[in-house]
């Protein structure tokens, strides 16, 4: 069987994977959270995941009934994890190692999914949210610091007494408020400024 001239020039179709099961669940997450941080919480909608995806709108709805339940299935799957801190030496230097990480956290994908949802969601839309970034970052953050300062006890770099619950709310704190009423990315350099002129003041005997 001889092709024609046309058929042997057309460009073949690209079709594509048949996907099913964890493999398109995966997609669709991962779609949702580049859609949330790019064009943010009010941008996403479930017509726009599923082009992303390369699935149909139907496909989507089946698992997820509503952009909210999407989204919090594809902010838990993504949740920035916190890291250890590695004794380096000083209170400095541990400070520094972890506020650096946690900058990194907050300029992912997934920090950005974060504060789209936050920022852009109505209150009680919020308030689903804010438990899950609570539970899932604020707290084991909150405990990381603690963990340094206390280090910083045993070598005598910090007093005694700072190690309230209030001592882990101020880098955050901070970062947040820079963010938001700066109305621009924190850099290093600014967090440097924090742990040299707001942390190491605050904590030493």
């Amino acid at each position: 069987m001889v092709m024609s001239r046309k058929a042997a020039t057309e460009p073949s179709k690209q079709v594509a994977p048949r996907r099913r099961g964890p493999v398109l669940e995966r997609a669709i997450l991962t779609a949702a959270l580049e859609q949330l941080s790019t064009v943010g919480w009010r941008g996403l909608t479930m017509e726009g995941v599923a082009s992303a995806a390369q699935t149909g709108k139907a496909a989507v709805y089946r698992r997820w009934p509503s952009k909210q339940a999407l989204a919090t299935d594809a902010l838990q799957a993504a949740l920035p994890a916190v890291p250890d801190v590695p004794d380096l030496g000083s209170l400095r230097e541990d400070l520094l190692f972890l506020v650096l990480r946690m900058r990194e956290a907050m300029y992912s994908q997934s920090g950005l999914a974060l504060r789209a949802v936050i920022d852009e969601s109505d209150h009680e839309t919020a308030h689903c949210f804010v438990r899950m970034v609570v539970e899932g970052v604020v707290e084991p953050t909150k405990h990381r610091i603690l963990e340094v300062v206390r280090r910083g006890v045993g070598r005598g770099e910090v007093r005694p007494d700072a190690t309230g619950d209030i001592v882990a709310d101020v880098v955050p704190a901070l970062m947040m408020y820079r963010s938001k009423m700066g109305g621009r990315e924190i850099s290093e350099h600014d967090l440097v400024e924090v742990v040299d002129q707001v942390m190491l003041p605050l904590l030493r005997p």
